[in-house]
This record gives structure tokens, C-alpha cells and sequence, in this order.
């Protein structure tokens, strides 16, 4: 897995943005700015819908306030998909949703997990990263069925005052 001083890798994904669905160099997305990525099991699913992006959503101002240039949210799922959740999350122009579809980005950060047992195949762990220009200042991975260390409050306050 990543650790503080790590770079982000380089792998192509898709974003999706209110502006659309366009293909992204990680490396690029994270270079010259700061950037709190929540990573996630998976859209529509019940704690990532009902707790974890809703916080980001909500808090969005408050974060950038503090210096966060980007605030990305992370998932195993392809654009489609994302992009249907952020619409009805209404989180989209607040949130860049990061699709990871063949969770080739989750593996190159070593974020990535099993849960074929619950029908899901290979995700990317609930955690948060955040990163200055490319290089992690942070990286907290939630232990199983927890939503503690990567909630919206948890970011604000590894960002300070």
C-alpha cells in the first residue's frame, strides 16, 4: 500500500465531473493541487450512499476552505455508474467522481480488496487520501464495516485549523 511521501502513480481512469465524462492520468489530476480522495466499495451501496458521500457533499465548502483544491471520490465502477450516483447524490460540481473500473488505479495505490464472498469481486477499500501535488501528506484505510478514519470530520481534521 501507498505511504506518506509516496507519488500517486500514473494510471488511466475516467472522471466524471458536472461537466461530464472524460478520461484522466491520476498523476496529472493530483499534480499542483491539493486533493482529499475518499475511496469506497462502491456506488449506490448502502453505507457509501447513506453516510460516507453525503458528508463530502455536504462539507465540500468547508474542505476547500481549508485548502483542498480537489475532492475525489474513488470507486470500482465504471463511469456510467458513477455518474448516475453523483446525479442522485446531487454531489456532481462539488465532487469528482474517480471510475475505476478495472481497479487498475485501487492496485497501483495497494488499496484494493476482495469481496467476491459478497458478490462484488475486486474493490477499492473505504479509506482517504490526502495528497499535495502529487505526493501522499496522508493515507487512512478503514478496518472492515467501519467508517471512522475516512468521513468528511476525519479529513477536516487532517487538515487543520
Amino acid at each position: 500500500m501507498i505511504s506518506k511521501g509516496s507519488k500517486i502513480p500514473s494510471v488511466k481512469i475516467k472522471q466524471v465531473t458536472a461537466d461530464g465524462v472524460s478520461d484522466v492520468d491520476t498523476a496529472e489530476l493530483f499534480a499542483g493541487k491539493t486533493v482529499a480522495m475518499f475511496s469506497l466499495p462502491g456506488a449506490f451501496t448502502p453505507t457509501c450512499s447513506a453516510k460516507h458521500l453525503p458528508g463530502f457533499t455536504r462539507d465540500a465548502d468547508a474542505l476547500k476552505a481549508k485548502g483542498v483544491d480537489v475532492i475525489a471520490c474513488l470507486s470500482v465502477n465504471d463511469a456510467f455508474v458513477m455518474k448516475a450516483w453523483g446525479e442522485e447524490q446531487h454531489a456532481l460540481g462539488k465532487i469528482v467522481f474517480l471510475a475505476d473500473g478495472a481497479a487498475d488505479f485501487s492496485k497501483a495505490l495497494g488499496i484494493d480488496i476482495d469481496l467476491a464472498k459478497f458478490g462484488m469481486g475486486i474493490r477499492a477499500n473505504r479509506g482517504l487520501v490526502i495528497a499535495k501535488d502529487g505526493v501522499v501528506q496522508s493515507i487512512e484505510m478503514e478496518a472492515p464495516g467501519q467508517l471512522d478514519v475516512s468521513t468528511a470530520e476525519a479529513c477536516s481534521l487532517k487538515l487543520g485549523a
